[in-house]
């Protein structure tokens, strides 16, 4: 039995890709099990998992001409938008110099106060691939600059859903943090912490690191659960994670702080920004901000008020990230590992 499925294995990987409706990515791909011969359209979009690809029959015979949109959340603290967000588009730029690649940002009410208040425009996604489009392009690589596939990804899944059948070829990259080790996949969270872990001060046996997280109501908030989780297994002893607006709040970790000894903690956001949340809800001077509210509890606070993006090695993953969606654009597959659904 053993035997038959590598046998499976092996020769599925040069058909991870099927038009339409398939996927494939530079790392990991789900299918169908051969076994299956009538897949239903809702059978096959649920085998879609890590790098999205889609292949439009219609326009085959059009000439190749190249795009990567980079997605973000967007942010209005300008210099941390340089240092983070745009510095990584810069890299991801560096990696393809013959490309065109366009920054989008799917919050609109950031892109409206950005217009507003600095007179710049920054598009929408719906927006970049419209002019896109217009402007000919005819194969296009979405990648994500969202830390975990949560409510932000989702537009960003909604985007590749609306639009893959306006170009010949449309890719989307995973978050930065997706695969999770298991079934021979990549350990995204690991790699993230490895490359996250070089901003953390040096503690005693009473300090400890708070990683300020956003939070989603989007079930990808137990991405959360696992980091904590990887943190422990890592042996960073003292480091905790919470969320502004999700699970574990600040006021779930303080109690773990207290049964610890801890009388000193730094705040850090785990964020790709320092934007709002970091400068105000994290670090603010009101009464409610976090840094408030622990000094109230008894604890020594210092803050880092610097986004992930800043972080050379996290800004790497993030061109790795890119590399995925370009390379599936390009047909190009590095270390398949191919699993089947419906196996038994």
């Amino acid at each position: 039995m053993k035997q038959n499925w590598k046998k499976v294995l092996i020769t599925s990987l040069a058909c991870a890709a099927f038009v339409g409706v398939g996927m494939t990515t530079s790392y990991a791909s789900y299918e169908l099990n051969p076994e299956v011969k009538d897949a239903t359209p809702a059978l096959k979009q649920a085998a879609e998992i890590g790098v999205r690809v889609f292949e439009n029959p219609e326009m085959k015979n059009l000439a190749n001409k190249d795009a990567i949109v980079v997605m973000s959340f967007g942010t209005t603290f300008k210099e941390s938008r340089k240092a983070t967000i745009e510095k990584t588009v810069a890299d991801i730029q560096a990696a393809h110099p013959d490309t065109k690649v366009v920054l989008a940002f799917t919050s609109h009410i950031i892109v409206d106060r950005i217009q507003a208040k600095e007179g710049i425009k920054i598009q929408t996604p719906e927006e970049a691939l419209t002019a896109l489009k217009q402007d000919g392009y005819t194969r296009v690589a979405l990648t994500s600059l969202d830390l975990i596939p949560g409510m932000e990804y989702a537009y960003d899944s909604a985007i590749f859903d609306l639009y893959k059948t306006e170009f010949k070829k449309m890719t989307l990259g995973t978050s930065l943090m997706y695969w999770t080790g298991q079934e021979k996949q990549r350990d995204d969270v690991t790699e993230f912490l490895n490359a996250f872990k070089t901003e953390f001060p040096k503690t005693g046996k009473k300090d400890a690191v708070l990683i300020m997280q956003h939070g989603t109501p989007h079930p990808g908030n137990a991405y959360y659960s696992v980091i904590q989780a990887r943190i422990d297994e890592m042996g960073m002893n003292n480091v905790l994670l919470y969320t502004v607006e999700g699970w574990p709040s600040l006021e779930t970790i303080i109690p773990k702080l207290k049964a610890k000894g801890i009388n000193h903690v730094t705040l850090i956001p785990g964020m790709m920004v320092a934007g709002d949340h970091a400068n105000n809800d994290m670090a603010g001077a009101e009464p409610d901000s976090h840094k408030s509210i622990l000094e109230k509890e008894g604890f020594k606070v210092d803050t880092y008020i610097h986004g992930a993006g800043e972080n050379e090695n996290v800004r790497k993953l993030f061109v790795d990230r890119a590399n995925e969606s370009w390379n599936a654009l390009e047909n190009e597959t590095v270390k398949p590992v191919v699993h089947h659904m419906q196996k038994k």
